[in-house]
């Protein structure tokens, strides 16, 4: 795909990062280079390649090096603590890591390497950004490595590659307390991009702000992939501050800006919004929320967006089902449209039987980005994958007549915080890590800017005197801020049923505008 966008796009603007830019020809030289480097220092066709940064040039330069030297990509969420990053290299067995030393004033190979965790597997680490560490190379001492012969290997590597290979394994975070890898191969990984292109009409002529964190499906295979195929300019962005985006909207008359609704919300809300010239954009993706039919008429009313579009789609399948330009403000709003050309749907009850339009029920797909498997876990893909490749999502789901797509609960307790799925059993399993934590329970409570946020009901032990407080200034120390509850109560026990399963509705139940709540 990159040396077809080559041949089409060569002398167009790829990326636009800060004071530098790269056309289409240098990213595929510069990726190149790094995948060449990665060779040079001993990386293998297979090997696992992390990536634990912030959107920028060098991180899209790394994913298209490494894929094309035939390794895999291993994408590490930025919000992670020290801990949770070295659990993902340690099982994903990684054998490279590509970070920064400086990003919001946390220097994250000395978070990793202050885990004590031992990493066996780790023999080369590279600092894109940031001041130079003993234990890891800059970014041009690591590229110099991309010698003559090693160019050479890397041009046969790439042509090796075949659509079966596996190009990416990316850590969704789990029901159970443990986050799954989804193993996905190039052929389904490229299935998910050229399918978002045609989904949303991204040209050669679009440029594309990249608020989405390239480590999650959305940033990486709706973002970097889609805007390659489609020969788009990239504009990377690193933190999320709607002063920036809106400077950078007008700055290059940006036409394309995907997001979570909390996004959009914010510019809506901006009160120096009319103070820029937001006329450019055009399309406007969103998803991973609840989304209030207010939010897509004002967007309709208010910008300059001639097409929106909500979807629904998973790490393990990329974007499934999405709603159409032609569709009116409402029905953008409250479902997530048809499935995607390719994809199958079915709604089926507690039996696994399918049920009719107005019934709700677990959401199954069947596709072609449908993932391979979940990483060293046959148990977990057994049963998440049909043996004829029906995906249980584990989400709930009714259509209508016309069959639109309704998302209307979630089996497995998720809830999202701002875009990013939080499961509450991880996060329980985190705090019981606390020494004064008998019991805890985590739902999750609206929210007014981030859709949803976390709420722990928590059973001390005999004698422990720490507060709600403190158990959230300890919480985030250890887990990503979007994992850490906002709201503690204090509880003598937990509703719990016959066999012992805490029954989490009783606790909804509880949260009511008047109850009372100790906030973060």
């Amino acid at each position: 795909m990159l040396a077809d966008a080559t041949r089409r796009f060569g002398a167009r603007t790829a990326i636009i990062d800060g004071m530098a830019s790269l056309t289409y020809d240098e990213l595929a030289e510069e990726a190149g280079r790094f995948g060449a480097a990665l060779i040079a220092s001993g990386i293998e066709p297979g090997d696992r390649v992390a990536v634990w940064a912030f959107n920028s040039a060098r991180w899209i330069v790394a994913a298209l090096g490494l894929m094309g030297s035939g390794a895999v990509l291993v994408p590490v969420n930025t919000r992670f603590k020290g801990h949770e990053a070295a659990d993902i290299l340690l099982r994903s067995h990684a054998r490279a890591l590509l970070t920064v030393s400086d990003f919001l004033g946390t220097d994250y190979l000395a978070a990793l390497r202050g885990t004590g965790v031992e990493l066996p597997d780790l023999s080369t680490a590279v600092i894109a950004h940031g001041p130079a560490r003993e234990d890891a190379e800059g970014w041009d001492a690591f590229l110099a490595r991309a010698t003559g012969p090693a160019r050479d290997e890397f041009g046969r590597r790439c042509a090796a590659v075949v659509a079966d290979d596996i190009s990416d394994i990316l850590f969704t975070s789990g029901t159970t307390g443990v986050a799954k890898g989804v193993v996905q191969t190039h052929g389904r990984t490229l299935q998910v991009a050229t399918d978002w292109v045609a989904m949303t009409g991204l040209v050669a002529q679009d440029r594309y702000l990249m608020v989405n964190p390239y480590f999650h499906m959305f940033g990486l295979k709706a973002g970097i992939l889609a805007a390659v195929c489609a020969g788009a300019t990239m504009l990377p962005v690193a933190v999320f501050d709607v002063d920036r985006i809106l400077a950078l909207v007008a700055e290059y008359r940006v036409t394309v800006l995907p997001g979570a609704p909390t996004l959009y919300q914010s510019i809506l809300d901006h009160p120096d919004r009319a103070g820029y010239d937001l006329s450019s954009l055009r399309l406007a993706v969103t998803g991973a929320a609840d989304i209030p039919v207010e939010l897509i008429r004002r967007l309709d009313d208010e910008m300059s967006f001639s097409t929106i579009i909500t979807g629904y789609g998973l790490t393990e399948g990329g974007t499934a089902v999405a709603t159409s330009a032609g569709d009116d403000v409402e029905t953008i709003a409250t479902t997530v449209g048809r499935p995607r050309p390719g994809f199958e749907l079915r709604i089926v009850d507690d039996q696994g039987r399918d049920v009719g339009p107005g019934a709700p029920g677990e959401i199954l797909l069947r596709g072609g980005s449908i993932m391979s498997h979940y990483l060293d876990d046959p148990a977990a893909t057994a049963q998440a994958l049909s043996p004829d490749g029906w995906l249980r999502t584990g989400d709930l789901g009714v259509t209508d007549s016309s069959g639109y797509l309704r998302i209307v609960g979630r089996s497995k307790d998720m809830y999202i915080v701002g875009g990013f799925n939080a499961y509450p059993a991880e996060i329980e399993n985190s705090l019981l890590g606390h020494p004064d934590i008998r019991q805890v329970a985590v739902i999750g409570i609206p929210d007014a800017r981030l859709g949803e946020v976390g709420m722990a009901f928590v059973v001390l032990r005999p004698g422990a005197t720490v507060t709600g407080g403190d158990i959230i200034e300890w919480s985030r120390d250890r887990i990503a801020n979007y994992k850490v509850p906002r709201v503690v109560e204090m509880v003598d026990e937990l509703p719990v049923n016959a066999t012992g399963k805490v029954v989490k509705d009783l606790l909804r139940a509880r949260v009511t505008p008047g109850h009372p709540r100790r906030p973060a």
